[in-house]
């Protein structure tokens, strides 16, 4: 029970991803077999279904917009301000800050990670560790969910007597396009607007939130 406390906010969202996917599959294996039906074709097993290119394609196009959201605003939250913003640091800290701020290197503290006591790359890479990890989980999802698109795609051609395509012909095509840029746009809008309406709003008890007290122009640690 102590881990499950420590750890309740991690296995809640793990578990609402789980039932959220599985969810996801027995409801895509439903519309999945009942345009086969329609179009008079074979129908396919839950597990196939699963493994198909259709169902990669769904998944990979929603993770690849997510980490992509996330992978930019780590990113940009470095060096843009937002006046009043929980989200946003103070203007004066803008920037990778100093060392002894960071707790890098000599300024590390006994109970500092090992690596925040390094030098050189290693120092550099644990220092960027979040964004590169991020911004590779994006880029991977990214590329699998043009691979899985691809595969789709050049079935669909297939079954209606149509050529395919390679895979950078689907990728510029504006099919992926306009797919792609569909999520990244509710990706931006999401953000965007909790950076500017927790500016106004509050949500007592969330880290989210600035104190239900702190004045609108209080940006992030000074409230």
């Amino acid at each position: 029970m102590r881990f499950v406390r420590a750890n309740s906010l991690s296995l809640f969202f793990l578990a609402l991803f789980a039932l959220a996917l599985v969810g996801q599959a027995i409801a895509g294996h439903a519309q999945y077999n009942n345009e086969q039906i329609a179009h008079m074709s074979e129908t396919v097993s839950f597990w196939r279904y699963v493994v198909s290119s259709d169902f990669g394609q769904a998944v990979m196009e929603n993770w690849q917009s997510e980490y992509l959201q996330f992978t930019l605003f780590i990113g940009t939250t470095i060096w843009l301000h937002q006046r009043g913003s929980p989200e946003s640091k103070p203007l004066d800290d803008i920037g990778t800050e100093s060392d002894a701020r960071q707790r890098v290197g000599e300024h590390a503290r006994r109970d500092s990670p090992m690596w925040a006591r390094a030098r050189g790359i290693r120092l550099w890479m644990y220092s960027n560790s979040l964004l590169l990890v991020m911004g590779t989980i994006w880029a991977g999802s990214w590329f699998a969910h043009s691979v899985t698109g691809w595969s789709a795609y050049n079935a669909d051609q297939l079954a209606h007597q149509e050529p395919t395509v390679s895979w950078l012909g689907f990728v510029g095509s504006a099919e992926f396009w306009e797919t792609t840029l569909e999520n990244w746009q509710s990706e931006f809008l999401a953000v965007g607007s909790m950076v500017v309406l927790s500016i106004y709003l509050r949500q007592r008890g969330s880290p989210e939130s600035k104190p239900v007290g702190a004045p609108h122009e209080a940006t992030g640690v000074e409230s």
